[in-house]
């Protein structure tokens, strides 16, 4: 059976150059942004593993605190070894379970080399299983075009409105002005 924890920092070493090989180095955060956050508690690094063997098996980085009362799923990945066996299934109703008093998920879909879309329809599949419904954002992550997914839990799906003040707000707990110029690029909605 599968279960949740919180990591800590000593996990997010191990599990950061997990995110280096899963992630484009464009989208992803600084390791001492990370840190920051977490000690501040604005993320939370969630580690699945197996309740039996004790063997970890996915990780997740969640910004937890934010506006309106949504999180949002940073990073999400299962571990190489134990790919294309349906973990990221399980895994993933632990961390919707986990965030069950929210408003609600957000999930950014970005695609850095995605020339025919594939990816981007995969990952919209995936997140669909679960309740996650496209909402309209204008923003960039890195450059490239971010689709924004929510999973309506107490809250509204609708968030279209104020989704560049809450992604703003996750960012900037995390990123300084600088560095928040050169990586997130969100307007308001038209």
């Amino acid at each position: 059976m599968l279960n949740i924890r919180k990591g800590g920092h000593r996990e997010l070493q191990r599990y950061y150059t997990l995110m280096e090989m899963d992630f484009d180095r464009r989208e992803l955060l600084p390791r001492l942004a990370i840190h920051k956050a977490l000690l501040n508690g604005d993320q939370e690094l969630l580690v699945i593993y197996d309740d039996e063997s004790r063997m970890d098996l996915a990780y997740a980085l969640v910004c937890c605190r934010g506006l309106y009362g949504y999180v949002l799923l940073k990073y999400f990945g299962v571990l190489p070894w134990y790919r294309d066996q349906g973990l990221g299934v399980e895994a993933m109703r632990l961390i919707n379970k986990r965030y069950a008093d929210r408003q609600g998920i957000i999930a950014e879909l970005t695609a850095f080399n995605d020339e025919n879309g594939e990816y981007i329809k995969k990952l919209r599949k995936f997140f669909s299983r679960f309740g996650y419904v496209q909402a309209r954002a204008d923003y960039r992550l890195g450059g490239a075009e971010v689709e924004l997914m929510v999973k309506p839990i107490k809250g509204t799906e609708e968030i279209s409105s104020v989704a560049h003040r809450i992604i703003n707000d996750f960012y900037s707990r995390c990123l300084g002005a600088h560095a928040m110029s050169k990586m997130v690029d969100i307007r308001p909605v038209k």
